[in-house]
């Protein structure tokens, strides 16, 4: 999947400053949350997932990387935050798991969380733009969560949550589909 090198990506497109708080939105077991402290030692990072298993991996995992993040346990669509909390939200491979209307609640949720002029950044599948991509997107077309992404209408979901500047800023071609990277912006 080039995991390791779309995940720098998505740090890169971020340009996080130090002091800024960053949010990894969906954080499994805190793969891109560790990283993203790693890269960025003089930022806030925090980890949001619904899985209090997953998050016990994650604890361990950064207890062993040595790094300093917060863990919490909640929803996407539903973020125990309150309003204006973070700079920036990242989000790797976890909106093609929610259907349109979680997709939909949970990006109000990140509009909400975020400070003005802050940023969401998501890798996720994407439009096929490949033969390869096009054969595999009709095997998944038939399952909601993933077919909003395939159809490519991530961006507009970003705009209808009220984020400017939306824009696809990379793909990435791999054995499931492409994987493409998005930006959008908190009008500040």
């Amino acid at each position: 999947m080039r995991e390791d090198q779309f995940k720098r990506h998505l740090i890169r497109q971020a340009q996080i400053e130090p002091g800024h708080r960053v949010l990894d939105l969906g954080c499994g077991t805190a793969t891109l949350t560790i990283l993203i402290k790693q890269t960025h030692p003089q930022s806030e990072v925090v980890g949001l997932d619904g899985d209090p298993k997953v998050l016990a991996i994650a604890r361990a995992k950064a207890a062993k990387a040595g790094v300093a993040i917060t863990l919490d346990h909640g929803m996407a669509f539903q973020m125990p935050y309150p309003e204006n909390t973070f700079d920036r939200v990242l989000s790797s491979l976890v909106l093609h798991h929610l259907t349109t209307e979680t997709k939909q609640h949970a990006l109000r949720e990140v509009f909400r969380v975020l400070g003005p002029g802050g940023e969401l950044h998501v890798v996720d599948f994407g439009k096929p733009h490949t033969v390869w991509a096009r054969f595999v997107s009709r095997i998944m077309l038939g399952f909601e969560q993933v077919a909003d992404n395939i159809k490519g209408v991530l961006p507009t979901m970003f705009h209808q949550a009220g984020f400017d500047r939306v824009a696809e800023t990379a793909r990435y071609a791999t054995v499931f589909g492409t994987l493409s990277l998005y930006q959008g912006q908190k009008p500040g």
